[in-house]
């Protein structure tokens, strides 16, 4: 094995970063469980005894809240465990799974709450509006006081995946309130479903946003807001780097980015100089705190280019100086 390929390099720093914030994350996803879940059971009877599909649906929503909560808790606990051998990067990837359970679910509540609105739709029962407008402006306080809790909160996917539920119910609670009091001042019962449809809608478009977002890491793409020509063209302004290739960013979580690449160099002997520059240049300028880095002699590689199987690159083998993306 030639020189330039026996010298690699490895970051691992990125563990107490990510780490903290999931244990502080969790915290704020108990106590928003905690609230949600007492105030969903309330909604439930209210619901029942007035025959609000606004009701139920808005109260169907906070218990899938508590759901997702709990979920996310237990994500952010599972995430905050330490690396070990058969989970080099620890568990991080368990708050981007917990989001992805998240929007699966959401996807199936809006199809029922939306099933069941056509339905009433077709069939209108009475609603008494007094109960809805009550329950539904005391629903609507209570989801925007833990939306408030959340929002202030680390924001990760996995709190973003349950902050779509909480806002999905709050504003179920906005339809329930309007729905109240349309029919509280004689309108329409059929207000009641059609709202319900509406706020289905709203909840839809978001729950897609997150799941592109998810689907991105899952599928370890480029970190959203990181271009790797960029990247590339930071790292070779650095003295004594000539070029990047073999380049690959993605993700390990909302907060954990990594690399790996090639990096040719004029000396071999100036690695050491040349790593911490490297890692600082990453860390501070795009966020990436875990990097694996393999150091290659310039002017071997330039006098590989010439020489038929040295072992270096082929003219083949040129374009893979551009920075290329890990898909």
């Amino acid at each position: 094995m030639t020189e330039h390929n026996q010298h690699h390099a490895h970051e691992h720093n990125h563990g107490a970063h990510g780490h903290s914030h999931s244990h502080g994350s969790g915290k704020t996803l108990v106590f928003a469980l905690i609230f949600t879940t007492a105030f969903a059971v309330v909604e439930v009877f209210a619901g029942l005894m007035a025959n609000s599909l606004a009701l139920l649906s808005d109260a169907g929503h906070m218990f899938t809240d508590s759901l997702s909560l709990a979920v996310g808790a237990f994500s952010a606990w599972l995430a905050n465990k330490p690396a070990s051998r058969q989970h080099s990067f620890g568990l991080q990837r368990a708050e981007v799974l917990g989001a992805l359970f998240n929007v699966i679910f959401m996807f199936l509540v809006i199809a029922y709450i939306a099933y069941e609105a056509v339905l009433r739709m077709l069939d209108t029962p009475e609603v008494n509006g007094v109960t809805v407008l009550v329950v539904g402006t005391l629903g609507l306080l209570v989801n925007i006081i833990v939306a408030w809790v959340l929002m202030r909160g680390e924001q990760n996917m996995n709190v973003r995946g349950a902050l779509l539920h909480v806002m999905g119910d709050l504003l179920g609670s906005v339809a329930a309130v309007a729905a109240g009091a349309i029919i509280y001042y004689g309108g329409p019962a059929i207000m009641d479903p059609i709202l319900s449809l509406f706020v289905c809608l709203l909840i839809l478009v978001s729950a897609i946003r997150l799941l592109r977002a998810v689907t991105r890491v899952l599928m370890e793409g480029v970190p959203q807001g990181i271009d790797p020509a960029e990247v590339s063209q930071a790292l070779t302004q650095i003295d004594g780097v000539q070029a990047v290739h073999d380049l690959h960013i993605w993700s390990l979580s909302s907060n954990s980015h990594a690399l790996a690449a090639h990096v040719d160099v004029d000396s071999i002997s100036a690695w050491h100089h040349l790593l911490p520059q490297i890692q600082e240049v990453l860390r501070v300028r795009f966020g990436i705190t875990h990097s694996t880095l393999q150091p290659e002699d310039a002017a071997m590689v330039a006098g590989c280019e010439v020489e038929a199987g040295c072992g270096g690159r082929s003219k083949h083998d040129e374009d893979a100086s551009a920075p290329k993306q890990r898909v």
